[in-house]
């Protein structure tokens, strides 16, 4: 029996403030029971993957998961802080019958979150996290015996493997030899990895945001803070700069100008690549909501479908699976290649815009700027209470904008799956037009929202 609401999981697992519900070592404890019982099929030894970021909260985490799955008879594999691409590797070469991610990815070091990954390695579906719910929220029934506990253990050579599977993503006939490349690891998952993989294959590596201390994690770095990283490519006139976020499934781009490259021109670059290659499959691309109308517009150009899904890496895997595509990604840089990996996977993604540098012989500047992106604008308006969404003076405001844009651009009003947020975008032709529609619809959300009683802690 499935719940009809779900409270839990997001968009991207479970994710809150740590040692605070949900995020807090009971609720990661009762998780552990639930899943080890759920994905405890047939009689062989069963096995669960297990990583993390550099947060201080997963100290907390990481043993009441274990306690959990090996209360459930599964066996734990610790592989400490790595990206979550690797987890996902790692499930899959391991023959584990599960994989647990401990990240909040882009998130301050106060949150924490929890990623799950079935034995193909790939997120679970919203019907797979509504069972695991409804386990939650009985009885913890069906434990293993004495005699049948898990046992825990550590894989010490996790990361190596990592590397070397992302190292053969690059083609083997060239070389990073020459190029100096800026990188910057926002204190988190990929700080010893992601230097190492671009050291190998021939680099001149610059790293930033290597030093983790559990709370300096995304803090004025990585791929939601990319000013600094532009500032030091300009310095080290550095060929590219490569921002990873805190459990480095996504990247921004700086390149050689110290001008930002989006997800957008990361997808439209490999997009272009691979269909030239005849390697692009599906007769497009799949992206997101949030995607540009430029890019829709470029890729149409090469003859090449955008098929957009709702925000999340998890819906865009999805989709890719059902339409064939091998490539999708989102605007924030969650970048995925399935012909590599089953999510997304900000270092796989750099090399493949590397390569390109390499074969085009082209500065980033010229080769990552493959189309002019529409004005868009996005502003985050916080809320505590009810959903401001619900009023009907909002929903009368925003079909009116819609109304007014027409074909010349376009609004998208939704709630974050991670954060108290309401996102709200706008994107046209005319630049004062998406400043009018985003200002207009910002306030009144915001004084809707501050109108609505605040929810009790």
């Amino acid at each position: 029996m499935t719940q009809a609401v779900r409270r839990l999981f997001g968009t991207d697992g479970i994710r809150g403030v740590a040692n605070r519900a949900p995020m807090d070592a009971l609720t990661a404890l009762r998780l552990g029971q639930a899943a080890g019982r759920f994905f405890s099929r047939g009689a062989h030894r069963h096995r669960v993957v297990i990583g993390k970021d550099t947060r201080l909260s997963g100290y907390m985490l990481e043993p009441a998961l274990t306690a959990g799955f090996v209360g459930a008879g599964m066996d734990v594999v610790l592989v400490g802080p790595l990206p979550t691409p690797a987890i996902a590797l790692l499930t899959r070469s391991l023959r584990a019958d599960l994989g647990v991610m401990i990240s909040a990815s882009h998130n301050p070091f106060e949150d924490n979150g929890i990623k799950l990954f079935g034995p193909d390695g790939l997120k679970l579906s919203d019907a797979q996290e509504m069972e695991i719910e409804a386990l939650m929220a009985g009885e913890p029934t069906g434990l293993a015996s004495p005699s049948r506990l898990g046992r825990a253990s550590r894989l010490e050579d996790a990361p190596g493997r990592y590397i070397e599977a992302v190292k053969a993503s690059f083609p083997k006939r060239l070389s990073l030899s020459g190029l100096r490349i800026v990188v910057d690891c926002a204190h988190g998952a990929a700080y010893k990895v992601a230097p190492t993989v671009l050291w190998e294959l021939g680099a001149e590596v610059v790293s930033v945001g290597v030093s983790p201390d559990g709370f300096n994690i995304n803090k004025e770095c990585g791929s939601t803070a990319p000013g600094r990283l532009a500032e030091l490519v300009r310095e080290r006139r550095a060929d590219l700069g490569i921002a990873l976020d805190g459990d480095a499934d996504r990247l921004v781009l700086v390149d050689e100008q110290g001008q930002i490259i989006d997800g957008d021109q990361i997808l439209a670059t490999i997009a272009e690549s691979w269909a030239a290659q005849g390697r692009l499959a599906g007769g497009g691309v799949v992206a997101t909501v949030m995607s540009n109308l430029g890019l829709e517009r470029f890729l149409s150009g090469l003859g090449l479908n955008l098929l957009r899904t709702k925000v999340g890496d998890r819906y865009v895997s999805e989709r890719m699976r059902e339409t064939g595509c091998n490539l999708g990604g989102e605007q924030s840089g969650h970048m995925i290649m399935s012909e590599f990996g089953t999510t997304g996977d900000g270092l796989v993604a750099a090399l493949q815009v590397l390569a390109e540098l390499v074969e085009r012989k082209q500065p980033a500047s010229e080769a990552c700027r493959r189309f002019t992106p529409l004005p868009q604008r996005l502003v985050n308006v916080r809320f505590s209470g009810g959903n401001p969404l619900d009023d009907s003076s909002v929903k009368d405001a925003i079909a009116e904008a819609e109304a007014k844009l027409g074909s010349r651009g376009r609004v998208l009003i939704r709630p974050s799956g991670t954060e108290p947020l309401i996102r709200v975008m706008a994107e046209a032709e005319e630049e004062g037009m998406v400043e009018e529609t985003v200002e207009s619809l910002a306030a009144l959300i915001r004084a809707r929202a501050a109108a609505l009683p605040a929810k009790v802690a």
